[in-house]
């Protein structure tokens, strides 16, 4: 019985813990970052895309193969939710190849992606991509006879029970029905739950921008699963914060590395634009992802799958015709300013993981911190970074 109460006001704390983070974002407490973003500042600024999660959490204390804990989840990204059998001009690139993302093969040869795309953990690939599947032959939303959906992976096996495939297509079908566009969910959330970042918690992060009418006026967002990079190397807003907040001083995720010991992690990161961009414009849109993990400090570590894939929502039907079609294409000497946002927006939405994270302890105790508020704050503000005394200084 008291191991029950016990664990019920674990679950409880850590709930009222993450309501309280998740109601913050960078720049809500003072990180200063480049660029405008959307309405929301999140990958649903552009039309027609949504966002849904599932977010699995159960149990605590030992690991038991099966039974649990349970910290996983599973994220879904709808390209053209009114159209979903409409493909979009999509194109991928990996930065480090330790990781997965299925029908990868198919976006490179055809140029397009097909239907709604996933990202969970990694045991779970195969599952999700049968859900993703099964939900689109329901629909009959499928473009061809078959189906080559993208789903993409990190791991959470720190702390969560991965072996145990706790994962099952329900969780998929749920968060395709609870997909939505507006404000998404960040941090402990979906195929973000048991991930880390820069020694951190980390998780699901997003971000946009809005381009000037001189610029064309386009949205670019992203959306990233975050689960990377070692606690020295963190930068926030060209600030050594890892550094300063080294493990003497706030915890780290894991236990120290060795040179030879564990692995850097990985992040996927998904890039959306209502900008008319083909297949290998988009390569060249989602290759500027690496520029915002570097601004994070990150390098891309052996061990470390780095993947991402960019789509445009723009030329509506171009995959669908049965006769020649006119496709509309920016300029490339234009694609300047989607540079520029792509890396910000990357920037941001891996801040923004961080920021919306708590503290999560997971199987046999391992314990998980959240990036402090207070001392993110304290360390930007000595290094007069802090967005709102910027704000005030005089000129």
């Amino acid at each position: 019985m008291r191991r029950s109460i016990w664990t019920v006001l674990v679950f409880l704390l850590g709930m009222q813990s993450q309501l309280a983070y998740a109601q913050s974002r960078a720049r809500e407490i003072g990180v200063p970052f480049k660029g405008t973003p959307g309405r929301w500042n999140a990958i649903t600024d552009v039309v027609g895309v949504e966002v849904g999660h599932t977010t699995l959490v159960r149990g605590d204390g030992p690991l038991k193969v099966g039974e649990g804990p349970v910290r996983t989840g599973v994220t879904v990204i709808l390209p053209r939710t009114q159209r979903p059998e409409d493909p979009v001009f999509a194109a991928w690139f990996s930065l480090n190849g330790n990781g997965e993302m299925t029908g990868t093969t198919w976006v490179e040869e055809s140029g397009f992606m097909e239907g709604p795309m996933a990202i969970t953990n990694t045991h779970s690939v195969g599952v999700v991509r049968d859900a993703v599947i099964a939900w689109q032959v329901k629909r009959g939303s499928m473009h061809q006879a078959f189906a080559l959906p993208v789903v993409a992976e990190t791991y959470d096996g720190w702390l969560n029970d991965i072996n145990g495939f706790h994962v099952k297509s329900e969780h998929v079908f749920q968060a395709l029905a609870q997909a939505s566009s507006g404000r998404v969910a960040e941090g402990n959330v979906g195929g973000g739950t048991g991930m880390n970042c820069y020694g951190f918690k980390g998780g699901i992060g997003t971000s946009s921008r809005k381009l000037s009418s001189p610029e064309g006026g386009y949205t670019a967002g992203v959306l990233v699963q975050a689960n990377f990079g070692r606690r020295d190397q963190l930068m926030v807003a060209g600030v050594p914060v890892g550094r300063e907040l080294g493990c003497d001083k706030v915890p780290c995720t894991t236990r120290p590395r060795t040179p030879d010991e564990g692995r850097d992690g990985s992040i996927i990161i998904v890039i959306a634009t209502d900008a008319p961009l083909v297949a290998h414009q988009l390569k060249r849109l989602a290759r500027r992802a690496a520029l915002g993990i570097a601004r994070t400090g990150g390098t891309s570590g052996n061990g470390s799958g780095d993947i991402f894939i960019a789509f445009s929502t723009a030329n509506e039907g171009a995959a669908m015709a049965r006769a020649p079609v006119r496709v509309t294409m920016l300029p490339n000497g234009r694609m300047d300013p989607l540079f520029d946002a792509t890396v910000q927006a990357t920037e941001e939405a891996i801040v923004n993981a961080m920021i919306a994270a708590a503290t999560m302890i997971g199987r046999d105790g391992h314990r998980s911190v959240a990036l402090p508020h207070d001392d993110l704050k304290r360390v930007l503000r000595q290094y007069n970074r802090l967005q709102d005394e910027l704000a005030i200084r005089p000129k």
